[in-house]
Parts: structure tokens; sequence; C-alpha cells
């Protein structure tokens, strides 16, 4: 691949000079990464750190009202540290990274987009770098710079946890949606706006196949082929390196049986040599220490794959002796630890971190009016109703009427924590109150604006109860937050919970009332019953702050033309039955109930037949994963190998 930014001599000559004259122990600090709740500034000056982190829910302080000036303050403070020289070190300022997945997601009163599956579904790459240039302006309020997003997985088998974090099961979807994201995080590579006061330096993850895990398990095995390795799970990574991405996180999982972590020929032969990033690889959470024979605090064979960044939150210090002594000893190459900090430098560089000064003398520091700003929010609401996928609409009943008595029940309706999903304030985005979203709106909030507004009556009513019979009864309901492993499902079918699904859509129907559901989800899950016992039915996924973008397209203009149609198209296949997976386009008795690409506008005709209601009157039409060829990590690695890097 040709390297999407060239080599910049006066950055490369810099960045010499100072290798030529860092300790070993400066050298052994800027590849480790700690985390904010086990590291302070004066660790930073006197390891010489070259990376901090705040995980999922992690605030300065500790407390997540923590306000967008403490993060500044903070983020000073460890620059303040890495650029103290007193013990005649070198002064290379510390980068900080976090998880902004959808927003700047860790921070109260932030945007909070739609996750990517619902980005996915727009296929809007346009509006999906506009979401990368918002994200990256907030992080910039905050004092950060790094991103460790977009997750770039070709997700396989929808029970993964993570399976919201990806764009589609398609990799041509991914392949768009990856580039446009990158793009707007870092700005264009081939502009003077490339990582500059209003961008971020962005990473792809995970590197490679962690969407393609038997059973999708998280940080399990992909047993795929080498071709299909290659052609699926790299999709999305050729995007972004042609974006000009600048750090890659290796993944938790394995090919084969060997974890990425370790894996030389993947990370080093193939990212790095054949694929010509020159970037730095950057670890998961303790990633390394889930290579064998490594621990947390210990693991030479990381760097030696090709690892050029530990993120060790909590046992830096540890790794950081280790780490001292492999090098002295020859167990970790000299020339791999000049490497990997050639590449952190060369970023740092690329990044603006050497001229730019403290994180509060940059441009938009401290800009509260940026953050949360309402041209940010109407970004995301715009998101929103570009995802939404309509599954069904009896009798067009949509678009409403605003003028209706409309009942609003289920346990989704009134709260964002539930329409962000995880990965918001707290890691498993559990805990929060609409209270912990200022500015932000539920979906329960967009529907009384628009109906109250044009003269008709809306009440809520978790449980579908009324004293006025109403017109029509939208129920909004789905599945609660979780992230990673404790999203895991063994099958696809959807569960649900308080006044959540099927008992109030069966009573509202019972009522005689028309149903429209609004199904909030990470991933397309089996829900013939609900189907069957509503009139209309709209994927909303997980919309993130701007629930007033669900109403807008549940509604009619107050003239009643349409306002806005449903465009958002499926980027993974729906399910017919619970047990339906691994389901893909292309894969052998491929026969979803909703094919990848489906989605109604409000003109087609949206009547569906009735389905079965239990698994075992369905019979399966896919008894089995799909079969791969035999292949293993000990054959000659080719990704990427049409043309070699320039």
């Amino acid at each position: 691949m040709a390297r999407a930014i060239p080599t910049d001599p006066g950055v490369e000559h810099a960045v010499a000079d100072f290798l030529a004259r860092m300790s070993l122990e400066e050298k052994v600090g800027q590849v480790m990464q700690a985390e904010i709740g086990h590291v302070t500034p004066e660790d930073v000056r006197r390891y010489h750190l070259g990376s901090v982190l705040n995980g999922g829910g992690s605030h300065p302080g500790g407390g997540k009202r923590t306000s967008p000036a403490e993060w500044l303050a903070l983020a000073d403070a460890f620059y303040d540290a890495s650029m103290d020289t007193s013990d005649g070190g070198q002064a290379i300022p510390v980068i900080w990274g976090c998880d902004a997945v959808h927003g700047h997601n860790n921070v109260v009163g932030a945007t909070i987009f739609p996750h990517n599956i619902a980005l996915g579904a727009t296929r809007d790459p346009e509006l999906i770098r506009r979401i990368g240039e918002v994200t990256a302006i907030e992080l910039q309020v905050t004092g950060l710079d790094w991103n460790f997003a977009p997750t770039v997985a070709v997700v396989r088998d929808d029970r993964w946890g993570r399976t919201y974090e990806g764009y589609s099961e398609d990799p041509e979807v991914v392949r768009l949606c990856a580039g446009a994201m990158v793009r707007g995080l870092q700005g264009d590579p081939r502009s003077a706006d490339f990582l500059d006061g209003h961008h971020v330096i962005a990473t792809a993850k995970h590197f490679l196949g962690d969407g393609g895990t038997l059973g999708g398990r998280d940080r399990g095995d992909n047993t795929s082929s080498e071709e299909r390795l290659r052609d699926i799970h790299a999709a999305g990574y050729v995007a972004a390196l042609e974006a000009g991405v600048q750090t890659v996180m290796a993944s938790y999982s394995s090919w084969h049986g060997r974890k990425m972590h370790g894996f030389r020929e993947l990370l080093t032969d193939v990212l790095k040599e054949r694929m010509g990033f020159d970037g730095f690889v950057i670890g998961d959470w303790n990633g390394h220490g889930q290579v064998p024979g490594c621990s947390d605090g210990d693991c030479p064979e990381a760097i030696n794959a090709g690892v050029d960044m530990f993120m060790a939150p909590d046992r830096w210090r540890a790794l950081f002796r280790h780490t001292l002594a492999e090098v002295r000893s020859g167990e970790i190459p000299s020339a791999r630890l000049d490497d990997a900090v050639r590449r952190i430098l060369r970023v740092k560089m690329r990044a603006g971190l050497f001229r730019e000064g403290r994180p509060s003398s940059r441009p938009l520091a401290g800009r509260t009016d940026l953050f949360g700003s309402p041209e940010h929010r109407a970004v995301a609401r715009q998101a929103v109703r570009e995802s939404l996928v309509l599954l069904k609409n009896s009798g067009h009943l949509l678009p409403l009427r605003r003028d209706l008595k409309v009942l609003v029940a289920g346990d989704g309706a009134n709260d964002i924590g539930k329409q962000c999903g995880g990965w918001t304030i707290s890691f498993q985005g559990d805990g929060n109150t609409n209270a912990d979203f200022p500015r932000g709106s539920s979906i329960w909030d967009g529907i009384r604006e628009v109906v109250e507004g044009s003269g008709g009556t809306a009440t809520l009513a978790e449980d579908g109860t009324f004293e006025t019979r109403p017109d029509v009864a939208i129920a909004v309901f789905g599945e609660d937050p979780y992230a990673e492993t404790s999203g895991d499902r063994d099958t696809l079918e959807f569960r649900s919970g308080r006044h959540g699904g099927l008992q109030l859509l069966r009573s509202l129907k019972a009522a005689g009332l028309p149903v429209v559901s609004v199904f909030l989800s990470g991933r397309p899950l089996c829900v013939n019953r609900e189907l069957n016992a509503s009139d209309a039915f709209v994927s909303a996924w997980l919309p993130g702050s701007e629930g007033r973008g669900v109403a807008d397209v549940l509604f009619r203009a107050a003239d009643s033309s349409v306002a806005y149609d449903f465009t958002g198209r499926l980027s993974y296949s729906w399910p017919r039955w619970p047990g339906q997976t691994p389901l893909n386009r292309g894969e052998p008795g491929y026969d979803p109930l909703f094919p990848l690409g489906f989605g109604l506008s409000v003109a087609e005709d949206g009547n569906l037949q009735r389905l079965p209601e239990e698994a075992s009157t369905d019979a399966p039409r896919i008894a089995t994963p799909f079969p791969i060829a035999a292949a293993g990590p000990e054959a000659t690695i080719r990704i990427a190998a049409r043309e070699g890097p320039r």
C-alpha cells in the first residue's frame, strides 16, 4: 500500500535527534501507558511516561460529574510533568488517550452520537466524517489529544457483545465508514488541517479479526482462513491506513490460537511492512498479559512482536522494571525498542504536540460553548434520523399526524441512558439518569414536543395504562446497556424487561390501539413476537443523547407532508429465529428475515405476514457456521501483499 503521509525529512531528523539524546530509562518510559486512576503527574515526570489514558468510567478526581475544566486542568498537570527537565531528561509531551467511541462519551454534557451499528445504517460517509470532526473538537475542549476509535471490526456473529461497535457485517460498508471517521477525527492527510488544533489522533481497532471469533465470544479465537482474514476482516484497516490513521490497537483475540498481542507475523510483517504503517501499535488494556508466558507486569513477547506502546493501566511500574531489564539483557533488542520509540515520537510530532504547548493553550481548550453545543447536537440528531430502519409499516401507519392523542410507553421511552447504551459515562453505560445528560433529549421528550406543539396530546405511561383512550401508542423498548464481554449472548433471542416488550405490546393491541414499536438494541435480535404485536416497527439501534431525532421521523410535518423519510438500511442481516447465527450475506443457506440493506420507505408496502413465534416451528435454515478453509498462523502471510510500502 502507498503511504497516505509522505515521509517528512524534518520530522525524521528531529526524531533521530531525540533518540540519540534519550537515556534507556526514557525510552522505556515512552512505551508505557498508565491509567489516570493509577498514575500521578509526578510519576509521569519520574518515569518519563509516554502516555496516560482514562478507562471507561474513569474520571479526574473519581466523580462522573467532573467538568470539562477539571479534565483540562489534569491534562495540563500531566503535560507539565512530561516537559519537566529538572532531572536532565528530554522534554517529550505526554499523550492522553481515551475511548470516545460515540462522541466524548466519558464526560457529562458531551454530544453522544449513535453507536457505529447505527452509523453503518446511514451509509453516509460525509455525515460520519462530520461526527468524527465534532468528536475531535469536544476532545480538544477538555485537553485530550488521542481517541481509541474507530472500531473497524467486521462483525460476523451478532452474539458478540461488541456488535454495536462495528459498522457492519459487510466489509465494504466498514471500509466506507472507517475511512470517513478517521478523516473526521484527524483531518485529511492531504490538507493543512491534518492533525491541527481542531483534530485528534485516531486509532483503528482491534487488529485483527476481533469481529470473527468462534461463537461471537469476546477475546476469543478467529479460525478464518487467511484469505477471509485478508478480504473480510482487514477491510477497515486498509481504509483507515489510506486515510492516514496514526495508531492501531492490537486485539485481545487470537487467530488460530495465537494471541494478537504476540503475533509478529501480523503486527510487524503485515501491518508495518507490507501495509506500510509507520505510526505506532498500542496494546489493549493489559492485553499483553494474555500472551502465553506473560503477565500484566512482564511481557517482552509483545514488544518483540510489534506492540510499540503497552496499555498497562495498573501494573505499569512492574512492566517498566522488567522491560528495562530485558532491554539490558538483550531479550528485547535495543533496535526494537528504538523502533517503537521512533514511531511514538513521529506520531507526537505529526500531531503538533511539541509545538502546541500546554493543553490549555491550544486553540479550542476550555471552549465550553463548543462542548455539547447546539450545532454539534444537530449533527447527532441528523445521525439519528438517517440511521432509523423501518422494518414494518402496516397500512402505512407511519408517519403519524402531529395532532393525535399519543400514548408513549415502554422502559426506553424516557431513559436517555438506555438509548445511549454502553460506553456512556460509565463503562457499561449503567447507573445513569436523565440528569446526567444536560441538554440531551429522551425519545419521549421529542414526541411530546412535536405533538403538544401541534395541538395534540402526549401521555407518558411506562406500563401502557391510560384513562383517556389514545389514537395511537408508541412503545419504546429494547436491550439494557452493556459493554464488551458482559454483552456476549448465547442466542439472538430478545428478552423483554420490565414494561419493556411483548406483554406491553400485547396489552396495547388487546385494547385495540395501533401500535408503533421503537426498538433499542446493539444488534439485530429475533423479535418475531414483537413484530407480530406491532403495526409498525422501527429499529432505532442506540441513538445516543438526541432522542428528538426519532420523533423527527415518526411524525409528519406540520402541513402533513412527510418531514423526513426513513432512509436507514440494515448494515446487519436480521435473523428469522434465535439460533440463526452466524448470518451474513454471501454465506451458504443465507435466508434472513430481513436481508442486509433492507429498509422501508414510508411509500413502500410495509405489511408483513404473521411470523412464527416459536423457534421449533421455523426450522433452522443455517445449521452450522460458514465452513472455512484450513489455515493456521504458520501459513505464509500474504495479507495486503499486492503492493509493498513506498
